[in-house]
């Protein structure tokens, strides 16, 4: 009797069958996903690349599931119920919100997987440092594509927005023809964000020289590039400017540069004694890579004579650092051995013969 009479009430309220119904998918999936999860992470905790796309999936797969079981209950419900269409499409509508947000969640877990697979912090870091700019640029533009497919998706379940979500998601596959027309304003930094991460004329912490600033590459998004300064500020970049114009990499094929250190001494400085001093001085010094040394006359101009003494190091802060060692070494020891070489102006005063003066003073007057 009991029964009957339950069976009695839903059928007088339908909507709460339904929502009885969808109150017990909601509660499954969200069992299937906690179990799932622990299955899931358990079986890829020695796939650091699977672990890390899990983990940075379990929130939007938590929106995702509940959503997907109540979108599968509102569609079998009876199209007779009140309100049932409007309810069909919002849900709809966060279930595209939840898979969107989903898949850029496990974009992003591919990029912390590939970037922690291969750290920065070893010496010789140029191979990780590819693969790290590689993985950012393209994660963060795959990011961008799947948003621009979700929020089109979602406009084409309007009637009205139809036309304009098929053009939405149409640009996204014939960016490259978008941009170059209608669009090139907001997609061209994306188009050189994947020059960039292909033709890598740039990488993360490469030392760069732009419009005169010497710095390193701190973050490259979707549309800029953050040059760190060497004297901590920061110089904001547009993508599209490293395509079109051209500027300096000194960590392009190896980290290792050479330095110069330019002395002006008077001529008579004794090269070969200033040669074994900095041959002394760079030995000593930790920063030199024991690569390259040399002490040669370049120039002379009519006052002095330039002497260049040439070094390597490891990488431009230790070549500028070992520079200016030499630098104040030499000076020290020039000042200290030979200060009379130092740079000087000469003023010879010519006097007249001594029988020219006598002549002179005998002279009428």
């Amino acid at each position: 009797m009991s029964v009957e009479l339950l069976a009695g009430f839903f059928q007088e309220s339908p909507w709460v069958a339904t929502a009885t119904v969808a109150l017990l998918a909601v509660a499954g999936a969200l069992v299937v996903h906690r179990i799932g999860q622990a299955v899931l992470l358990r079986a890829a905790s020695r796939v650091p690349l699977l672990h890390a796309v899990i983990r940075c999936s379990t929130s939007a797969a938590a929106a995702a599931l509940p959503l997907a079981a109540l979108q599968v209950v509102w569609t079998a419900a009876p199209d007779t119920l009140r309100w049932i269409a409007n309810v069909r499409h919002v849900n709809g509508l966060l279930l595209i919100g939840a898979l969107t947000w989903l898949a850029i969640r496990a974009i992003r877990g591919v990029a912390l997987g590939v970037l922690a697979r291969h750290p920065v912090e070893a010496e010789d870091n140029l191979h990780a440092r590819r693969i790290q700019t590689q993985a950012t640029v393209l994660s963060r533009t795959a990011m961008v594509l799947v948003f621009i497919a979700g929020a089109s998706m979602a406009l084409m379940t309007f009637p009205g927005a139809r036309q304009l979500g098929a053009s939405l998601l149409a640009s996204a596959g014939v960016i490259g023809l978008v941009a170059g027309i209608a669009a090139r304003p907001v997609f061209s930094n994306l188009i050189a964000g994947l020059q960039l991460a292909l033709a890598q004329p740039i990488r993360l912490d490469d030392v760069l020289i732009v419009n005169g600033e010497w710095g390193r590459v701190e973050e490259i998004t979707g549309t800029y590039v953050v040059l760190k300064i060497w004297d901590e500020r920061r110089l904001i970049i547009p993508l599209q400017w490293f395509i079109e114009n051209p500027f300096e990499n000194w960590t392009r094929s190896s980290s290792q540069i050479l330095g110069t250190v330019m002395l002006y001494l008077d001529y008579a400085t004794p090269v070969e004694s200033l040669r074994q001093e900095a041959e002394r001085v760079v030995k000593a010094a930790p920063e030199w890579d024991r690569r390259v040394f040399a002490v040669q006359v370049t120039d002379t101009t009519e006052r002095a004579m330039q002497v260049r003494i040439l070094v390597s190091a490891v990488n431009a802060g230790k070549a500028f650092d070992l520079r200016c060692r030499v630098r104040e070494q030499m000076l020290a020891f020039v000042a200290r051995e030979y200060p009379q070489c130092l740079p000087q102006v000469r003023s010879i005063t010519t006097e007249p013969p001594a029988h020219a003066a006598a002549a002179g003073s005998l002279a009428p007057g």
